[in-house]
């Protein structure tokens, strides 16, 4: 940083999107800390607040600055810097809103410290943002969310072109981490009494490549999956977003007899038509999607199976999008996440004829947050009875404490700090009003 503060100077962080952002923050909050300045909290009065933005949706976006507002309401001599997505592809126009000092792109964002001087206000933002190209380089990181479960970084960028998405724009080609470094970052997160980790990147079925710079894989997603499950002291490694064409057969038989891994998938779909597959330039079609979901029913009946769709892409019909729902009608899956289609700037889609009006658009994506409802209680209703076990999370929650079975079932419980960051096996008995299920405790011993 080349500069040292006479007075210990405090620094608070606000993230946007995925939790790829959330472990990229941590990662840099460290580094904050080992050059001498306190983290608190965004709520509270800091000298400078970093915002960590995401482009994914519109509401990212706008959430900006209002978050640069509340930012100026703490403290209006704050420092304020914007880092991420959302930085690297517009970063004039986060340069250009009121109180914003410093705007980093994709590399620049984990020397932030190299940027300040004297955290004095600068009259305009100012802006150092790489050619994304220049994006070439990978940086590990991970974060540790509620002191029992921890997101570890494992792959970034990616070589996917969907027609959609801004995510190569703003994070550059894929690359991984080496298979080494996920090791000793697991075991560092493993000694710290973190009960679980899950794994996440922007592509991360696609790890290996440019794990030493090239871009050939070194590794498999296999091999990695393979060698977590041997590190010590991590009770379970949950997979979060992997592509269907990159989950592959030998995989799912290992996550199913594997020692840590827990029988969790979430697999993106986007659209159950074909036709707007290809639109949208997947790298798959739904006969393979089909396929990916029974082959985990088979060898995992009891897996929670999660699906990521996009309602009213350009050119979707009233047909397209009835198709997708009874696609997702029929299957076996547990609960979806659904995202309402948003022009990006610089995408092909932004370009498409057919703009579905945004209140059919609203309305479609009402459809299938009802359809989830439906089959995450379905799926709830088929685990009762069955034995599980729960990990107990940190936060009191209106005097209940939650937690998660290993296949993802939401518990919880009147609120006992001592079961925080525990395992238990529990018998799954009943689903109350808001759709959590209750429980009887098996076997009261810690470390099941």
């Amino acid at each position: 940083m080349g500069n040292t503060f006479t007075v210990k100077k405090k620094v608070a962080f606000y993230t946007l999107g995925c939790k790829l952002n959330f472990s990229e923050t941590s990662t840099i909050a460290r580094g904050f800390v080992a050059e001498g300045f306190e983290r608190v909290d965004f709520s509270e009065h800091a000298d400078m607040y970093v915002i960590n933005t995401c482009s994914v949706t519109e509401n990212a976006d706008k959430r900006f600055k209002t978050i640069v507002k509340q930012a100026q309401k703490m403290n209006p001599d704050a420092f304020v810097a914007a880092i991420g997505c959302y930085a690297q592809l517009k970063p004039e126009d986060l340069a250009a809103v009121d109180g914003v000092d410093l705007v980093l792109g994709a590399t620049e964002k984990f020397k932030i410290t190299d940027y300040i001087n004297d955290l004095s206000k600068n009259d305009m933002g100012e802006v150092h943002s790489c050619e994304i190209e220049d994006a070439d380089f990978y940086v590990g990181s991970y974060a540790i969310g509620d002191r029992t479960r921890a997101f570890l970084k494992v792959q970034d960028g990616c070589d996917y072109k969907c027609t959609y998405c801004t995510i190569p724009l703003a994070r550059g080609i894929s690359r991984s981490d080496t298979l080494q470094n996920v090791l000793d970052n697991a075991a560092e997160i493993s000694a710290q009494g973190i009960k679980e980790i899950v794994l996440t990147g922007v592509n991360i079925g696609d790890y290996g490549k440019g794990e030493f710079g090239n871009k050939e894989h070194e590794h498999t997603f296999l091999d990695l999956v393979k060698a977590l499950d041997e590190v010590t002291g991590i009770r379970r490694l949950r997979i979060s977003s992997i592509e269907p064409n990159l989950l592959k057969n030998e995989t799912i038989e290992f996550v199913a007899k594997s020692r840590s891994f827990v029988p969790h998938f979430h697999i993106p779909l986007q659209s159950g038509s074909d036709e707007i597959l290809k639109r949208m330039r997947r790298r798959y079609m739904t006969h393979l999607y089909i396929d990916r979901v029974k082959r985990i029913k088979r060898t995992m009946p009891h897996a929670c199976i999660g699906v990521d769709v996009i309602v009213g892409f350009p050119g979707e019909t009233d047909e397209h999008f009835l198709e997708t729902y009874h696609f997702l009608n029929e299957l076996d899956i547990s609960y979806l996440h659904v995202f309402t289609y948003s022009e990006r700037d610089n995408t092909p889609a932004a370009a498409m004829e057919g703009a579905v009006p945004k209140n059919v658009r609203n309305k479609r994506s009402k459809m299938l947050r009802g359809l989830s409802v439906k089959k995450r209680r379905a799926y709830y209703e088929s685990q009762l009875g069955s034995v599980r076990t729960v990990l107990f999370e940190g936060e009191n929650k209106a005097g209940y404490i939650h937690g998660f079975t290993e296949n993802y079932v939401k518990v919880r419980s009147p609120w006992q700090p001592e079961l925080v960051n525990t395992l238990h096996k529990v018998e799954l008995k009943e689903i109350d009003e808001d759709g959590l299920v209750r429980f009887e405790f098996v076997k009261k011993t810690v470390g099941v």
